[in-house]
C-alpha cells in the first residue's frame, strides 16, 4: 500500500490528476484479482517467523521451475511471498523491526536502497562492492565465499544469504547472448529495454524458448553454488525465493494481456509462490541477539547503478 500512495504521489506531481485518474483505474482488475488470489492463499508467510539457522534465497526464482528442476536433498513445500519484487518482500518481512539475531550476506540494491542494513540486522555483509562489470551483477561463487566467512565469524546468528540468480541478468552461454537490459516500471506499463520489455512490446527476436533455456540456466549456475554452500554451513537449512517472474502468463480471472517481469503488488502463482526447501540438521545453532554493528552505507549513485543493471531503472 505504501507503495501504491508513493507512486500515485509520483504520478500526480509529474503527470498531473488527469494521468493519476487513468492509472488508478488501469489497476482496479490488478487490485481485483489480487483480492481473489488473497482469498484462495492466504496473506503470506513472514519469513523470520519460520524456524531455521539459515535461509538462502533465491531471487526471482519460480516454485515450478525449482520443482521440476532442483534435485536437492530435503523436504519442498512452497509459501506465499509477502511480495512480487525484491523491493516488496524486502520492505514487508523486515521494514517493521529489527533481527539483531541475524547477519545478512545481501547481493540486492534494494536492501541499502530501503535502508535496511542500518541497524535493521546485526550485521549486513553487502558484497555490491563485489558486482562483476562484465556480467552485471554478483556472481554466485562470491555469495558462496562471502557466506562462508560470515558462518565462521559469527557462528551465533542467523545467516540470510541472498543470491541474486536466477534472476536477470543470465550469465550463462545462453543468457550471455541476450543483451537486452533495463527496465522501468510506472502504474500500468512496462517499458524499456530489458528482454522482458522487449517480449512485452514485441521488440526482440529472441523466442520465449531461448528466454526460458537463459532462465533455466541462471537456476542450474546458483544452485550448484549453493550445493556447494551445504556442505559448510550448520544448522537447518531453508531454500526459498523472494518471488517470482512471468514469462508470458495472463493475470486472472480478470485476464489481462500476457506479463512478462516482476511488477509490485500482483500476486498471481508465478510471481508469489515461491520454494520452501527444508534441509533438516540434528546440530542447530545456539542463536544469540547483540547490538548491531557500524555499518558503511553505499552511496545512491552505487545503488541507482545496480539497480539499473538488474532492469528495475
Amino acid at each position: 500500500m505504501r507503495h501504491h500512495l508513493r507512486r500515485a504521489k509520483h504520478v500526480y506531481d509529474t503527470r498531473g490528476s488527469k494521468e493519476l485518474a487513468k492509472a488508478t483505474l488501469g489497476y482496479i482488475p490488478i487490485e481485483i484479482n489480487n483480492l481473489v488470489f488473497r482469498l484462495r492463499h492466504g496473506s503470506g508467510t513472514k519469513v523470520m517467523n519460520e524456524d531455521w539457522d539459515n535461509l538462502v534465497i533465491l531471487d526471482a526464482c519460480r516454485y515450478d521451475m525449482f520443482s521440476e528442476r532442483v534435485d536437492l536433498k530435503g523436504e519442498l513445500e512452497s509459501r506465499i511471498s509477502l511480495g512480487s519484487t525484491s523491493e516488496e518482500f524486502l520492505e514487508r518481512n523486515f521494514g517493521d523491526d529489527t533481527f539483531h539475531d541475524t547477519v545478512y550476506v545481501n547481493t540486492n540494491p534494494y536492501l541499502p536502497r530501503l535502508d535496511l542494513d542500518d541497524g535493521t540486522f546485526h550485521a549486513v555483509v553487502d558484497l555490491l562492492n563485489e558486482w562483476d562489470s562484465e556480467l552485471q551483477t554478483v556472481h554466485p561463487e562470491t555469495v558462496c565465499n562471502a557466506a562462508h566467512k560470515a558462518h565462521e565469524e559469527f557462528p551465533n546468528k542467523r545467516l540470510i544469504i541472498h543470491f541474486m540468480q536466477p534472476h536477470y541478468p543470465f550469465i550463462g552461454e545462453t543468457g550471455k547472448q541476450i543483451e537486452a537490459r533495463g527496465w522501468t516500471t510506472d502504474d500500468v506499463t512496462i517499458n524499456g529495454t530489458s528482454i522482458w520489455g522487449h517480449l512485452r512490446n514485441d521488440t526482440t527476436n529472441v523466442d520465449l524458448e531461448t528466454v526460458w533455456e537463459a532462465y533455466l540456466e541462471n537456476l542450474d549456475i546458483v544452485v550448484e553454488h549453493v550445493r556447494t554452500l551445504l556442505d559448510t554451513v550448520i544448522g537447518k537449512t531453508v531454500i526459498t525465493a523472494d518471488h517470482g517472474n512471468l514469462v508470458g502468463e495472463r493475470l486472472s480471472p480478470i485476464p489481462t494481456r500476457k506479463k512478462y517481469g516482476h511488477p509490485y503488488g500482483v500476486y498471481t502463482p508465478e510471481l508469489v509462490k515461491v520454494p520452501w526447501l527444508v534441509i533438516p540438521s540434528d546440530t542447530r545453532r545456539k542463536i544469540e541477539s547483540s547490538l548491531p554493528i557500524d555499518q558503511q552505507t553505499k552511496s545512491d549513485e552505487m545503488i541507482e547503478d545496480r539497480l539499473r543493471a538488474l532492469g528495475y531503472r
